[in-house]
């Protein structure tokens, strides 16, 4: 068993390991004035952590009663920064998210928050770090230390659920402060997320083997595109970001409707395509768009719980995840994907990351990318 496949088996254990330590946490931080005094979220980061970000758009929107815009964290740093309103016209809240409290465009979004007289929050691992010095308040998602091969750098996996389920605590929190959610409502609905633990065990349990038979059998793709709607365009996204740092695969994320307008043309016919839904908002589109691809000859593989039957009918293969409500379907719904990239890689024999060869050196700020050692941004830009 590669060291991915463990971190994807350990996650429900996570998941009832964090949830009472991210109710305090998020309690502490997060007084009920400061709840009270905010009107919109803005969460920003980067890769794993911009995924999180549009996971749980829905869920600030059903769960706070609030407007929440989920950014890369350029866009917002070096764009939507500097036009916000100025905080006698409400108070922005902006989350930034990074494991490493070290990324430098989400520093420099928290930075130019600041500027604009936003409310600033890092949802971070690692405590002073930089985008801690950043933040007026401080939520720390430390995952348990995880035991990985010597020199083996796992792709992300622990962490993404990790924020995932810090962020609709967040949002659960900042509901109840705010008196959107009666109490009686809030202590339902945390009930209710303390036992995704038990759904993503159903989960893990269901896909393994498939995810397994299903990396064997198609070992002969070159590429592979996952789609998704609402939250789980999210799903997408993530799982497509798995397979290209798991084995290095092009892999595309798209959203459901943008699928039938631009993927559906492409001219590489038997491309396994991924659809991604909880079967319910999005659920007639994601069939039609289903149904479209299989008639185009793709590989379809639904990404759904087992009573989405319409899809699961137009579907060559079937990856199961335990039905919940549509905004908590995000902590689920990359598992199937996640599972694929990592079998993926064992059946190709593919070191993760390329073994950050060839220009890819983990020195100087994660190789050439300069992920961490980039510019930042001082001030806010004026035309």
């Amino acid at each position: 068993m590669n060291s991915m496949i463990a971190q994807v088996q350990s996650l429900p254990g996570l998941m009832t390991k964090l949830m009472p330590l991210y109710q305090d946490a998020v309690r502490v931080a997060l007084d009920e004035s400061f709840c009270k005094s905010i009107e919109r979220v803005f969460v920003v980061g980067c890769g794993d952590s911009h995924h999180a970000a549009l996971g749980c758009e829905l869920a600030f929107e059903h769960l706070a009663g609030l407007p929440c815009e989920p950014m890369t964290a350029l866009q917002f740093g070096r764009y939507a920064a500097g036009y916000l309103p100025k905080p006698s016209h409400g108070s922005n809240l902006v989350i930034g998210i990074s494991v490493s409290g070290a990324v430098a465009r989400t520093i420099e979004a928290l930075r130019m928050a600041n500027h604009a007289g936003a409310m600033t929050m890092a949802l971070t691992a690692t405590a002073d770090s930089p985008i801690t010095r950043q933040a007026q308040k401080i939520l720390l998602s430390a995952t348990p230390i995880f035991p990985e091969p010597e020199g083996v750098h796992t792709p992300g996996v622990r962490s993404y659920l990790a924020n995932q389920l810090a962020l609709l605590l967040i949002a659960l929190r900042i509901g109840e402060a705010r008196e959107y959610l009666s109490g009686d409502e809030a202590e339902n609905l945390s009930k209710e997320i303390g036992n995704l633990s038990l759904a993503a065990e159903k989960s893990v349990a269901i896909c393994t083997q498939l995810a397994s038979s299903l990396a064997e059998e198609w070992k002969d793709a070159k590429e592979f595109v996952f789609v998704g709607g609402g939250p789980n365009y999210a799903s997408a996204l993530f799982s497509a970001a798995k397979v290209l740092e798991a084995s290095g695969d092009s892999a595309i994320g798209q959203e459901t409707e943008e699928w039938t307008h631009l993927q559906y043309f492409c001219r590489e016919q038997n491309t396994p395509t991924f659809f991604i839904t909880a079967a319910q908002r999005d659920y007639s589109r994601a069939v039609e768009a289903a149904l479209a691809a299989r008639t185009i000859r793709r590989r379809v593989v639904a990404i759904a719980p087992e009573n989405a039957t319409l899809l699961n009918q137009y579907a060559d293969r079937c990856l199961p995840f335990a039905y919940v409500r549509e905004m908590f379907s995000p902590l689920l719904a990359a598992i199937p994907g996640t599972l694929f990239a990592a079998y993926r890689a064992e059946v190709l024999d593919e070191p993760f990351f390329r073994n950050f060869t060839g220009g890819r050196e983990l020195t100087d700020g994660n190789g050439i990318s300069r992920i961490r050692t980039s510019e930042i941004w001082e001030t806010p830009w004026h035309e």
